[in-house]
């Protein structure tokens, strides 16, 4: 009888700490990152899409976010195979490169230097071997095109949302007690970022910063959303870049779906385009999938390419961390497809070596828009239907 009191009350202290757990620690883990007026994509008290938040509120596989996480972790979701590793050679970037050269060098996955104007420029840097919290979460499986040592000195750092595979805190807090460069991000993730100790100058949508004389950032919209914990969802604004630069301008897309589409002709709007990194991956969740609200995959990578007249971009967001169902190569073999398809040059918007130094061109107007009938048909060919 005294054994089955004693189980009686640990049964109940343990439904009342699950009752409480329930009720205390999604208000726990939810975090109030900026407040300010309401506007037409903040609403007091989160941000939001002005073009609509239905595709990026819904799972992308359809059913349950839980269940879509539940298979993920146990690896019970069919997708295709990855590489454990993959082979990388570090390049050392030079110190600077002057004038209105351009050179660029892949990190990996949403990470860039850019270097120009005697400017070292870093998006989204993530160096850490993870891409989540408490040391869960995609595990890195293409090493960092260039070690972190071998950096150059970095002057100005762009983080576009509070995702850890976009928003770092290791990797942040080391750059800033390192090189003190400026951090330009979105309302709010100032606040995240500034748990590192470092400094960030959060900006909205439309609004930008001096950096140099004839070199100024813009922060512009995308369509995504923004979390760390889930029940902080949408604390914090999610962003594109636009680096206005002599000879043409830097347009970093972050991490986006298409959304209404509008957003790159009013990056476009800021003047000529020289150089766009546009994500192409983890747009596929269930099979077939061609793009989902959050991430743009190739079709509409090449949609985004067109509307911001961009001279050359160069493809992000593929083959670093295995975020989706997509196969590692697919992104990039479906968008050289769908370029071809339509009548695109592909070597204006191509792979690049993770490490290598990759010259940009000068800026040339883009001779020839892809239609949407050439769109549709590439991706009902048998070389697009075949990739997983």
């Amino acid at each position: 009888m005294m054994i089955l009191k004693a189980l009686g009350a640990i049964l109940l202290f343990l439904l009342i700490a699950l009752g409480l757990a329930i009720t205390i620690v999604p208000r726990f883990l939810d975090r109030i990152y900026y407040e300010g007026p309401a506007s037409d994509h903040y609403d007091g008290a989160r941000f939001f899409n002005p073009d609509g938040d239905a595709d990026t509120a819904a799972s992308p596989t359809g059913g349950s976010r839980a269940g879509f996480f539940w298979r993920y972790l146990t690896g019970n979701d069919g997708r295709p195979e990855w590489p454990e590793r993959v082979t990388v050679r570090p390049g050392k970037p030079k110190p600077r490169v002057e004038g209105e050269r351009m050179v660029v060098t892949w990190i990996g996955h949403a990470s860039v230097l850019v270097q120009t104007q005697g400017l070292n420029i870093l998006t989204d840097p993530v160096w850490s071997d993870r891409a989540g919290p408490l040391g869960f979460g995609p595990t890195r499986v293409t090493a960092p095109g260039v070690r972190f040592e071998d950096l150059p000195k970095i002057d100005l750092v762009l983080v576009s949302h509070n995702h850890y595979d976009h928003l770092d805190k290791t990797t942040l807090k080391r750059l800033w007690e390192r090189d003190r460069p400026l951090i330009v991000t979105s309302l709010g993730n100032d606040s995240v970022i500034g748990q590192t100790g470092a400094e960030a100058t959060a900006l909205d949508w439309g609004r930008r910063l001096a950096v140099k004389p004839g070199v100024e950032v813009v922060v512009a919209r995308n369509h995504h959303w923004g979390s760390r914990w889930f029940t902080d969802r949408n604390r914090a604004l999610w962003s594109a870049f636009t680096v206005k630069l002599p000879g043409g301008n830097l347009f970093f897309a972050g991490d986006t779906g298409l959304g209404d589409g509008e957003w790159p002709r009013e990056a476009a709007a800021e003047g000529p385009i020289r150089l766009a990194l546009i994500p192409i991956g983890a747009f596929r969740f269930v099979p077939g999938q061609m793009g989902a609200g959050s991430h743009i995959g190739p079709a509409d990578a090449v949609r985004v390419f067109d509307r911001l007249g961009a001279s050359t971009a160069i493809p992000i967001h593929w083959g670093t961390f295995r975020l989706s169902y997509e196969a590692r190569e697919t992104p990039p073999r479906m968008l050289e497809t769908v370029l071809r398809a339509t009548g695109g040059d592909p070597s204006r918007f191509a792979p690049v070596e993770i490490g290598a130094p990759f010259e940009v061109p000068a800026y040339a107007a883009p001779a020839r828009r892809p239609d949407e009938a050439r769109i549709a048909a590439a991706l009902e060919s048998p070389e697009v239907t075949a990739l997983r």
